[in-house]
């Protein structure tokens, strides 16, 4: 098994064209102090004195890239209200090309996040999925997009925005580009055909069962990647560091030893970072250091956060 560790100089990352497909999200933080007990209920109590609000999901995914320098844009589904609004401003103020749709039926899918003397009390969501006429012209606009993009991520949080996957898929690798997924649920065979799927150990284990040895993992990994025609596997394995299973090949990284302070958001960073590296030509035992790399940088950041060119390339 290769773990080579070379480090490379940056690549021309702001050449590579990025579009993201999948489910938007806003994610908003509250912040406060925590001092006494609910009389109401054995619940603390938390005040709040500061709010903070992120993209998220997908959404987060473009922000990672757009870090990075990439040229990125976003195909998604937001509600007609606020919280839609705001996500709009956010990618604007990012330099991300937005192509959200709204859909007047639905609200915007929001995680809000209370977190008090660091550490996150609760998590509430607000989430539907997306109307089928809403999601019909998604697919019509993400076959037109095509040409303006290197590497097509799909970025699947099971939230609903991309049940034509399949299709998004065969249209991307007919017309020649890089397709990446992070993907989701109990059934991966809808992303046959993708360049490459980014599962974390638990998406794996539910796929393929559990393992009891390095070998058994490999061979579950490779059945997998030759059963959905990929060209490779990568699997995320928190602090395990990552493995890429290719044809014939297996090349492991293990983490960056880092302080973890927050893992929300981590696989974001991964396959923004891998998309950004394999659109600028890079190798994928290359493109997989840079990602590890990355990845190590973010959880030592709160919430969904990025990495810089910067840090990457003078970590």
């Amino acid at each position: 098994m290769s773990t080579d560790v070379t480090i490379y100089k940056a690549p021309a990352l702001e050449q590579v064209r990025i579009l993201v497909v999948g489910d938007v999200m806003l994610d908003r933080y509250w912040f406060g102090d925590v001092s006494r007990i609910s009389p109401e209920a054995p619940v603390p109590i938390v005040r709040i004195e500061k709010r903070e609000a992120r993209l998220g999901g997908a959404a987060n995914v473009a922000r990672n890239a757009a870090a990075l320098g990439a040229r990125a844009g976003l195909l998604g589904v937001v509600g007609a209200d606020e919280a839609g609004n705001e996500v709009e401003q956010m990618l604007q103020s990012g330099g991300i090309h937005s192509y959200l749709k709204r859909d007047d039926a639905i609200s915007t899918i929001i995680k809000l996040r209370v977190i008090g003397r660091q550490q996150q009390m609760v998590r509430i969501d607000f989430e539907e999925p997306p109307t089928d006429t809403v999601l019909r012209d998604k697919l019509l606009q993400f076959k037109a997009l095509l040409p303006d993009y290197d590497v097509i991520v799909l970025s699947d949080y099971a939230k609903g925005s991309l049940v034509n996957v399949a299709d998004m898929i065969a249209s991307a690798r007919a017309a020649g580009k890089v397709v990446m997924v992070d993907p989701k649920g109990d059934d991966f065979s809808r992303y046959a055909g993708a360049t490459v799927l980014t599962p974390n150990k638990s998406e794996m284990k539910r796929i393929v069962g559990s393992w009891n040895s390095e070998e058994q993992l490999t061979a579950k990994a490779q059945a997998l990647r030759a059963e959905l025609k990929l060209d490779a596997l990568l699997l995320t394995r928190s602090e395990e560091g990552m493995t890429l299973y290719t044809d014939g090949e297996q090349f492991h990284m293990p983490a960056q030893a880092r302080e973890v302070f927050d893992v929300s958001g981590a696989g974001d960073t991964v396959i923004a970072t891998m998309a950004a590296m394999l659109g600028a030509g890079v190798g994928w035992h290359e493109a997989v250091q840079t990602a590890n790399r990355a990845g190590g940088i973010v959880v030592g950041k709160l919430g969904t956060a990025t990495v810089t060119r910067e840090e990457l390339f003078n970590a």
